[in-house]
């Protein structure tokens, strides 16, 4: 073998290589994975859903920004799902509803955008050392060095991951932005909180049914809707219903133009959400 010729298949493996990472990575899943399609496995438990921080108002004692942040307090754990985009704002809004930093253990980070890691320093000033923060790993190292100098510990998520008994993420979905959303079995349903939903509403619904075997109660967070049209959101209520997702709470991104819609679609069973919105599923605290 010459030496072009050489060159040319030492050439071609590393462009096979190259080419089977990032089909990797866009599936998010390894080829076992392909193939196992065992459901994770989730205990039952009551939730109650606070939103700390949102754009959209419902407790007119509380201040509102773009942003969005979700206490999920769990029969035995509390979560904070993202932190808003300013701290400030976010634990004034948490002292208004009597919320005690101190008492979350757990925080889910959806994405690297500010309006949904701003407030986290704040956070991490008011909880206890032996907070775990659940990010993508594909976050900075710089932002990861952060977390740690603040006295979180950091979990890097690419895969699905149980956080507790009865919570876990879907893993980093999308391309482009990466982003994870929290999945929580209650008595009565699976319950998916979504910070933006820039991989697609659907496409997240779709993976938390298929990582669980479950059927949805209710998809409560940002679906990344603004600048969708009428025609668009439509349809994507009609694969919404498809998937048998029984309410939602679309706030943060989701635009005035979806909340109509989804409202219209889903009556009783849409839930209006804003910050300071309390919502209790099979809980009974």
């Amino acid at each position: 073998m010459n030496s072009r010729s050489l060159f040319a298949l030492i050439l071609s493996l590393i462009t096979l290589i190259a080419l089977t990472a990032y089909v990797s990575r866009f599936l998010h899943r390894t080829p076992e994975e392909l193939i196992d399609k065992t459901p994770l496995e989730l205990d039952e438990c009551g939730v109650t859903l606070t939103i700390l921080y949102d754009n959209n108002p419902y407790d007119q004692r509380l201040g509102t920004a773009w942003g969005f942040s979700c206490l999920i307090a769990l029969d035995t754990t509390t979560i904070l799902f993202d932190t808003g985009g300013d701290g400030r704002l976010l634990t004034e809004n948490m002292a208004k509803l009597g919320v005690d930093a101190s008492d979350i253990q757990i925080i889910v980070l959806s994405h690297i955008h500010g309006d949904h890691t701003g407030g986290l320093d704040a956070v991490l000033e008011a909880t206890s050392n032996n907070v775990t923060v659940y990010l993508p790993a594909s976050f900075p190292s710089s932002f990861k060095r952060n977390v740690e100098g603040g006295g979180g510990r950091v979990v890097e998520v690419q895969q699905a991951i149980k956080v507790c008994d009865c919570a876990a993420t879907t893993g980093v979905l999308g391309v482009g932005i990466e982003e994870q959303s929290l999945m929580v079995k209650t008595r009565e349903g699976l319950v998916i909180v979504t910070g933006c939903a820039h991989p697609g509403v659907v496409n997240i619904v779709r993976e938390a049914k298929e990582l669980t075997g479950d059927e949805v109660q209710l998809v409560l967070g940002g679906f990344h809707l603004t600048s969708k049209s009428e025609k668009e959101i439509t349809q994507i209520i009609s694969e919404m219903k498809g998937l048998e997702v029984r309410k939602v709470a679309p706030c943060h991104c989701s635009g005035s133009t979806a909340r109509r819609l989804f409202k219209e679609s889903f009556g009783a069973d849409y839930v209006e959400a804003g910050v300071g919105m309390i919502l209790r599923i099979g809980s009974e605290m």
